[in-house]
Parts: structure tokens; sequence; C-alpha cells
């Protein structure tokens, strides 16, 4: 097991464990996030836990231009059901995603440390926020690393049905259309994976990366 420093450096992604995880220790400056993401590694760990660092392979992404949509929200998109912003309530967004209780999750591994560390993000125009509102009441939304070719999805919420998927879709209608590699979401979800995601090798993963 690889123990990080206060040295800005991360193992080469080929060292972590079969589960994907590649270190601990550390701590969540801006700086280390950043080198970080741009590594294909990011952070997941709870309260009671050390910060662990994780590379897996396979890796689960979404080529922006492969979404799937499905006739209902196909139908949700045509009534104009919601509506999107994007980095209007960042904070909000984020305090939902560690709050709202997703079907087969127990607590949030979005911590105290780890707001505090993605609002610095945030101020450096690094983590980006999608938004989703039904009839003036945010509903929905997502946030994650945008790379300039790649964006790491964190975490996603939903107050209402539809509303998390609306902010998917927009946000991958949005990187298709700028020529954006991946999306990456890092874990494999069967909810991902009917919105279009897939894994390939953290291997090709790494070279859309870089």
């Amino acid at each position: 097991m690889y123990f990080l420093t206060d040295d800005l450096v991360f193992p080469p992604v080929e060292s972590a464990n079969v589960e994907g995880l590649l270190a601990v220790g550390g701590d969540l400056s801006p700086e280390r996030l950043l080198l970080a993401y741009q590594n294909g590694i990011f952070p997941w760990f709870d309260n009671d836990s050390i910060i662990l660092w994780w590379c897996p392979d396979p890796r689960m992404v979404l080529y922006p231009n492969e979404i799937k949509i499905s006739k209902s929200m196909k139908k949700v998109i045509r009534n104009k059901q919601f509506s999107l912003t994007k980095n209007t309530c960042f904070e909000q967004v984020l305090e939902y995603c560690s709050t709202v209780p997703r079907e087969g999750q127990d607590g949030t591994w979005i911590t105290d440390e780890m707001k505090i560390a993605y609002l610095k993000l945030h101020e450096k125009g690094i983590a980006k926020s999608y938004e989703v509102w039904e009839n003036d009441k945010l509903v929905g939304g997502l946030y994650g690393i945008d790379l300039g070719h790649v964006f790491c999805g964190e975490s996603m919420f939903s107050l209402t049905s539809n509303a998390s998927k609306f902010a998917f879709i927009k946000l991958a209608e949005e990187l298709g259309q700028k020529g954006y590699k991946v999306i990456d979401c890092q874990l494999h979800t069967n909810h991902l994976a009917s919105m279009g995601a897939k894994e390939i090798p953290r291997k090709e993963f790494m070279a859309i990366l870089k």
C-alpha cells in the first residue's frame, strides 16, 4: 500500500490493487485534487476513514454522443417539465448530493472535508454544477471536475423523478457539442449503464485522459 506524504505525487495507477485502491493519506488541497483527476485518480472514503485514492480497472465512462434517452425522458424533455442552469448554486448541489438518500447506499462519502475541497475547486472554475429546476424549485443536479476534454462526474441527486437524468442528458449533449472525449463515471452502476455508459480498460481511459 502506498502512503502519500506532503509531496504532490501519486504512484503509477498500474500499482492499484484489484479493487482499484491506489494510495492512502495525503490531503484534499486543490492542487492535489487536480493532479489526481488529471491522472485518473479520485478520492473516495467516509468519515471514519483516512483519505483513500482510487483508479479502478475497468473504468466506467460515457462517450457523450452515445447517451441513451428513453421514450419517457424524451417526453419529459419535450414537455419542458424542467429547466437547467449551470454554476448558479454549486454549494446547494453539493449539499443535496451529500444528504439525499440513494437506493443501495448507506450514508455518504461527501464528508465536510470533501465539501470544503470541492468548493475551493469551484472557486477556481474547475468544479462545476448543473442544476435542474421545476417551477423555480431546485429538484435535481450534478457536479464534477471539468478538465477541458474530460468531465469527471462526481455525484448526482434527485428530489423528483427524472431530475438527475435530465441533468446528465443535458451535460452529455453539451459536452458532445464541445468535442469532449468522455464523461468519467468512475464505477459501474446499472443506472449509468442504462443511459449508455460502459466499462473500458483503465489503460484505454488513461490514453484518453492524456
